[in-house]
């Protein structure tokens, strides 16, 4: 039976608040054995640390400050997710990156917070966990002046276009790939650029509990999306890469276990 990781999943979302335990468990029924929790501030970061630490070797956390909440950063910041980022089960720096699309943060305090964190994720020798959204081309010039941490980054729920994919992958990254892929209305470019992913650099996601698959088949009543549905994702990855699922589920288990260092 194939075995599957989860690289990005909001655990401490609160529509996970009430029943956390049986989305853990119907993840492992499901084969989804191993699960990166994201963190996306400080605060989020801790919380999904303690919710690891309830799953030792299944439930692993990421140390970040997105740049939509880049408003909040602050030197202490860093400070803190380095204590954080000490602690075994956290497996990354990030989410951290570029988002031009809602603005949320200012441009110069994204960039500013993004290059705190690339410098942190050197200075501890850890993999960085990418976020980039309308962003592609100052992303690619904010990286190259890092040339040493981009085949220890994964650029995670890409959703860009053929050109950006091969560039990314030109550069040594590593790419994510979520249920975004399922979508007809606004996956196609996706679903064209996964071709363009050698087996080698292809890890998967749901980002649950966002992103749920519209080709799940009885679509569920409620919108939420849960680390069970990660197969189906692969299925639907396997059939625009042209490949079979199970190479799908084994490549990207084997670099998500190499990259993230999993136990």
């Amino acid at each position: 039976m194939q075995s599957f990781i989860d690289i990005g999943l909001n655990l401490t979302d609160k529509q996970f608040t009430t029943d956390r335990a049986e989305v853990v468990e119907r993840a492992i029924q499901n084969n989804v054995g191993q699960m990166i929790v994201t963190g996306s501030n400080v605060k989020g970061s801790r919380e999904g640390l303690q919710i690891a630490k309830q799953y030792p070797h299944i439930l692993f956390s990421t140390a970040g400050i997105h740049p939509h909440n880049a408003s909040e950063f602050h030197q202490g910041s860093i400070n803190e997710l380095r204590q954080l980022a000490k602690q075994k089960e956290v497996v990354a720096i990030g989410e951290c990156g570029l988002d031009f699309n809602r603005m949320f943060s200012p441009q110069t305090i994204q960039e500013q917070c993004f290059e705190a964190q690339l410098d942190l994720a050197k200075k501890m020798d850890m993999p960085l966990f990418l976020h980039v959204r309308d962003a592609h081309a100052r992303f690619v010039d904010m990286m190259k002046n890092h040339q040493d941490q981009i085949e220890k980054s994964v650029v995670h729920c890409f959703t860009g276009d053929k050109t950006e994919v091969k560039e990314l992958i030109e550069m040594g990254f590593y790419i994510g790939i979520t249920g975004w892929i399922c979508d007809e209305r606004r996956g196609k470019e996706l679903q064209e650029a996964v071709q363009y992913i050698p087996l080698d650099r292809l890890m998967v996601e749901t980002d649950a509990p966002y992103l749920i698959p519209r080709t799940l088949q009885p679509k569920p009543k409620h919108r939420r999306n849960e680390p069970a549905n990660l197969p189906h994702i692969v299925t639907e990855i396997a059939k625009y890469m042209g490949v079979s699922p199970e190479e799908v589920a084994k490549h990207s288990t084997e670099n998500a276990k190499q990259f993230f260092r999993l136990g």
